[in-house]
């Protein structure tokens, strides 16, 4: 028998938290423990007495929005399992949830089947929406491979390249190749090789190998 997942939703929108509660209570078992209109209120309750296995915020919030909701709450638990709500699709807001910590990622207009799929792979893998990577490596390391095994992997010019693709200053591919001193093309490559070696299939999941392997700055 599948062990009941626990969840708290944070959004300011009465109407939104029953709908989920409504949709989670007919996608299997699942249950909200706890539910919040703003993330204030969950912080001054902060840690709960019963311990969601999941927490679900709307990313555009009043008072604190869900990116510093996200920060305070890793300040006081670094292992938090938060799947982030967005209206969003900007590949960078989606880089920055996922340096700052969060586990995955879902469009406000997504299928009762992705939520699902999502709180199930944050649950039981750790991720969601990175599903590329997570399955490349399973299929040659069982996932749990060394940083080194995948080091030995990237050469010393990808390894760069990933560095500055992961730098907080967000460079364009254009910068990046001023920068490495190389031609456009050049910098291409790169990229194309990663994501051949990787299963990737944007910026994002560079940044996600290495966040995953404390490959490079600023996840070291």
């Amino acid at each position: 028998m599948n062990k009941n997942i626990n969840i708290c939703i944070v959004d300011d929108h009465a109407i939104v938290r029953q709908g989920l509660k409504d949709l989670l209570g007919n996608l299997g078992d699942f249950s909200v423990i706890a539910e919040y209109d703003n993330g204030n209120d969950l912080l001054q309750d902060f840690p709960l007495q019963h311990k969601p296995d999941l927490y679900i915020i709307d990313y555009s919030m009043p008072i604190i929005d869900g990116r510093a909701l996200l920060k305070k709450l890793l300040e006081l638990d670094a292992d938090l399992p938060v799947l982030i709500l967005t209206q969003h699709s900007d590949e960078k807001l989606i880089i920055e949830l996922y340096k700052i910590g969060a586990r995955g990622y879902l469009h406000k207009n997504c299928s009762a089947a992705d939520l699902k799929m999502a709180i199930e792979q944050i649950v039981h893998t750790g991720y969601y929406n990175v599903e590329h990577i997570i399955k490349a490596i399973n299929g040659k390391t069982e996932y749990k491979v060394e940083r080194e095994e995948i080091l030995k992997q990237i050469t010393e010019q990808e390894l760069q390249f990933i560095s500055l693709v992961c730098d907080e200053q967000e460079y364009t591919y254009e910068q990046i190749a001023d920068m490495m001193g190389r031609v456009k093309r050049t910098v291409d490559g790169y990229r194309e090789s990663l994501f051949e070696k990787f299963n990737l299939k944007s910026k994002v999941g560079i940044v996600f190998l290495s966040f995953k392997y404390k490959l490079t700055s600023p996840f070291q």
